[in-house]
């Protein structure tokens, strides 16, 4: 097996637009990831991802961070500034892990803390299993847990299951209206399991998968804009006096830190690389989204540092990049964690920042800072650039 690496923004963007190229970076984590959204191809992802972009319109996003948002963060961190200090990396999972529950469906009746913590503690097993071809960790030990944890899961989406089951069929019985079914893609999935041949075990992955790829590029994404400000910014208050402007800053920080460094795709046929050779069935062509983010032919000479004022060299491309993917398997969250770029006509009133922006703001509003005494660590269990703990105060 050949391997191609490709870091130029031209030729990665290209790839990820082909469709003769299918995704192959989560084969590894088959246990968790199997024929789930992401790791579809051709005429079956098609199906699925029209099925469910039904809830990921820009009004839908929208509505979650203006109203659905605000609850959840209030919930988990009003305690947190009681006590004067926190772990921004366990409060990132805490409130992410809520937020994506929502919109997967997955109840939480309880909504106590420690229902949040089994809930994250299921997630996180899930994350390392998805990603597994980064775990620094023997693989089979890793894939016992996924197992355990998938047990685990039943607590919570057996009974989401059963309570949406019975509202779909009080609906197509009359008794209930269609706004009143649940907004989330169990209740889609559910609601549409004939029509795009679903089984039982899919829509369980499914679930786990969105669960585990909402919270876990969320709350890394707040953890790696937040220390980006704290090293760049000499004054935060001032910052968040202009919202358009803040938004700016954690798009440049998603650039730096896309939440999965590479991708990789395997060709579905021979096709020629941009630099004439042939790739086969067989090879292996990774796409390295951490250099193509910080291409200096479209980001500048300082490509590599963090930089909210920069001047992008080449038209339509995303302040943050190729972050989120482009082309078929473009994030479909990525409006719901990104907010949508402003532009010179945007107002700041009615404008949607996405709740990476939404999330770090709050934080600062509080009057967050770096802890004086516990610096921060990098996570040694994975080689992703992620952090590990992140120790923050709040001033009075």
């Amino acid at each position: 097996m050949a391997e191609y690496t490709l870091s130029r923004f031209q030729d990665v963007h290209e790839a990820l637009c082909n469709p003769r190229l299918r995704q192959s970076l989560y084969d590894a984590g088959d246990i968790i990831m199997k024929d789930v959204l992401l790791t579809l191809h051709g005429a079956t992802h098609k199906k699925r991802r029209h099925l469910e972009l039904r809830l990921f319109r820009r009004n839908y996003a929208l509505h979650y961070e203006r109203e659905v948002f605000p609850q959840t963060l209030a919930s988990v961190l009003d305690p947190l500034i009681r006590r004067g200090e926190m772990d921004l990396v366990e409060f990132g999972y805490r409130v992410t892990t809520n937020l994506t529950a929502d919109f997967a469906g997955i109840d939480r009746p309880i909504d106590n803390p420690q229902e949040t913590k089994a809930l994250l503690s299921i997630v996180r097993t899930f994350s390392e299993g998805a990603t597994l071809i980064h775990s620094d960790r023997p693989h089979e030990e890793v894939i016992d847990e996924v197992r355990s944890a998938m047990t685990d899961f039943q607590q919570f989406y057996q009974p989401s299951r059963e309570r949406r089951l019975d509202l779909i069929a009080q609906h197509e019985a009359g008794h209930i209206a269609e706004d009143e079914l649940p907004k989330d893609v169990l209740t889609v999935l559910l609601r549409n399991q004939d029509e795009v041949e679903l089984s039982d075990e899919v829509i369980e992955r499914e679930i786990g998968f969105y669960l585990q790829a909402g919270s876990h590029s969320t709350a890394n994404s707040m953890v790696h804009a937040v220390n980006e400000l704290f090293s760049w910014a000499t004054d935060l208050d001032a910052l968040r006096r202009d919202p358009l402007f803040f938004q700016r800053c954690i798009h440049e920080s998603l650039r730096l830190h896309p939440a999965s460094p590479v991708a990789w795709r395997t060709p579905t046929e021979n096709i020629e690389m941009p630099d004439g050779q042939i790739a086969t069935e067989d090879d292996l062509i990774i796409l390295d989204l951490y250099a193509t983010n910080r291409d200096v032919e479209v980001f500048g000479d300082d490509a590599d540092s963090f930089n909210p004022h920069r001047h992008i060299l080449r038209p339509k491309v995303e302040p943050y990049g190729l972050t989120f993917g482009t082309g078929v398997h473009m994030c479909t969250g990525r409006d719901l964690d990104g907010g949508i770029a402003a532009n010179t006509d945007t107002k700041a009133d009615s404008h949607q920042y996405g709740i990476v922006s939404q999330l770090v703001n709050t934080l600062l509003d509080q009057g967050m800072r770096p802890h004086p005494e516990k610096p921060p660590k990098l996570d040694n269990r994975t080689t992703r650039d992620n952090w590990g703990v992140y120790p923050v105060i709040f001033r009075s």
